[in-house]
């Protein structure tokens, strides 16, 4: 067990929730609070010098807002993983900022196990959202998948695990229940995982499962 801490940045306006969330972090004994910013700007600046593990990003900011904020930093490290944490329900912050690539979305109500444990998954590598907001996002591409030629063309690159594993991907479930249900290991999915990304020239995960359910790919 190493003694290194998971280094963490908030980014959110409002001093006082800053405050009682550094609180229940650092209770932890493997989380550290290296920065805190009251708006994006600030924010973008503290991460490129602090080069935090994870960063807890609000929507509705002054000086640069949440979505703004979430795409300049992936621009300037897409391998950042950056949780949504916001009182926003609103589909279209959702759907936008999962397909900028954030690793989460959650909303504030959640209590502090669920926190706890959705910081913990993604440094795992897995994506989280809110219950409410998982209900929204695959809802919305129930009543309208879009069908062209170019995303049916790099589908079809994909093998027929790959199809499967893509499929497994939108339910939100990590690398090793997906490898349970396959009787495989976990290092064998996330190289499948891998070529996933590649093939589909996608970033992360959660990008991938917003593929596979906007164009009708979710089918097990």
């Amino acid at each position: 067990m190493t003694d290194t801490k998971v280094k963490i940045l908030l980014i959110d306006d409002h001093a006082l929730f800053r405050s009682g969330l550094k609180f229940l972090l650092e209770i932890e004994k493997d989380f550290e609070i290296v920065g805190e910013a009251q708006d994006g700007l600030q924010g973008v600046k503290l991460a490129s010098a602090l080069h935090p593990d994870i960063i807890l990003l609000d929507l509705d900011m002054p000086v640069m807002a949440g979505k703004e904020t979430l795409q300049q930093l992936l621009n300037i490290d897409p391998t950042l993983n950056v949780l949504i944490l916001t009182v926003s329900e609103d589909d279209d912050n959702l759907l936008e900022c999962m397909k900028l690539g954030a690793k989460g979305y959650l909303l504030k109500n959640i209590d502090t196990d669920f926190l706890l444990n959705s910081i913990r998954k993604i440094l795992e590598g897995d994506y989280i959202l809110s219950p409410e907001m998982t209900t929204k996002l695959i809802g919305q591409f129930k009543s309208s998948k879009q069908h062209d030629d170019k995303p049916y063309q790099l589908y079809e690159t994909l093998t027929s695990r790959e199809k499967e594993i893509l499929a497994w991907l939108t339910k939100g479930i990590s690398n090793k229940e997906i490898a349970r249900f396959f009787n495989l290991s976990e290092s064998t999915i996330k190289l499948h995982v891998q070529n996933i990304l590649r093939k589909l020239n996608i970033r992360s995960r959660i990008q991938a499962a917003i593929f596979a359910l906007e164009h009708g790919f979710n089918k097990l």
